[in-house]
């Protein structure tokens, strides 16, 4: 795998007491899509300072498509474009010359630059907005323009911080598909996000992170997997589960690998494999001259994945 982005024990300290990122160790491939999750004060924004050459490291190293961070930054922000949260349009200028002028810094000529302009605005269905100023644009037609701009001049890994944070779910479904067709063309995505679904459904691989270190890396899918508290089972009967659940729990494979608990006329068995005790569950039950009311079955989530790392404790 051809790495895009490497962090070899990078670390941020303030103080000796405060460590914002703890000796973070990191290779995203050419073309992934990865994100980074963590709650507030858990270092995401930090890192991410790091890699855009806005925050200096206190020690170890971060290399963009090759190129050293903290050695050649002017070089490293020509292979990187960034997203922030908060809107950096220039207010003073219309949809169509905020990308013009945004290419003429990065040293395209007037006619490539025109030419770019042009193109970006179709993909990012802006054309209809182009002489429009910048403070007449929904939020969402404003994330587009600034996802425009940042891949521009075709960066080496596009830095995504919370892209579709107030975003209406018609926005953000729309910036979803956006980010898929960058993706199918072959960009390199860093994506920092609080929203559980939104890495499981774009992103390859994921870290979680809390106090400046990574927790967890993987798939969604292995994430979930190595939570360890597999799928969970929900069973009701047209009866109090009082009546069963004592059958349910004679039963040796329910009760030697399977977590049963009572929920009024209910009962909720958690383990792994769980479709293949269904038909145990189901039988056990009708044996005892009962009605199955409802059953349904429940994959772990990423947001059980992170809530179990990093605990339901408010953050400032």
């Amino acid at each position: 795998m051809e790495i895009a982005l490497q962090a070899i024990n990078l670390t941020k300290k303030y103080s000796d007491k405060v460590v914002a990122v703890d000796k973070l160790n990191l290779e995203i491939g050419k073309g992934e899509i990865f994100g980074l999750l963590g709650p507030n004060g858990a270092g995401k924004t930090t890192t991410g300072g790091m890699l855009t050459t806005r925050i200096l490291p206190s020690s170890g190293s971060a290399y963009i498509g090759g190129i050293d961070v903290v050695k050649h930054p002017a070089e490293v922000k020509h292979e990187i474009g960034v997203v922030p949260q908060t809107n950096t349009l220039d207010r003073s200028l219309s949809v169509e010359q905020n990308l013009y002028f945004h290419g003429r810094y990065f040293g395209f000529s007037r006619s490539d630059s025109k030419m770019r302009t042009e193109d970006l605005l179709r993909q990012f269905r802006l054309s209809e907005r182009a002489d429009a100023p910048v403070m007449a644009l929904s939020g969402g037609m404003a994330q587009r323009l600034m996802l425009a701009r940042a891949v521009f001049h075709s960066p080496t890994v596009l830095i995504l911080d919370e892209p579709t944070s107030g975003l209406d779910p018609q926005s953000r479904l729309a910036l979803w598909d956006v980010l898929g067709e960058l993706h199918s063309r072959g960009q390199t995505i860093l994506l920092t996000t609080h929203y559980m679904e939104e890495a499981d459904h774009l992103c390859q691989r994921l870290a979680i992170m809390d106090h400046g270190k990574i927790l967890a890396l993987g798939t969604p899918n292995q994430l979930k997997s190595n939570l360890g508290s597999g799928s969970t089972l929900w069973v009701e009967a047209n009866r109090d589960s009082s009546t069963y659940i004592e059958k349910l729990q004679s039963q040796d494979l329910l009760s030697t690998k399977y977590s049963l608990r009572a929920t009024g006329k209910g009962v909720t068995i958690i383990g792994n494999a769980i479709t293949e005790i269904i038909s145990t569950v189901t039988r056990t039950i009708e044996s005892q001259g009962l009605s199955i009311v409802s059953l349904k079955v429940e994959e772990p989530t990423l947001e059980t994945v992170f809530i179990s790392l990093t605990g339901r404790d408010l953050r400032e």
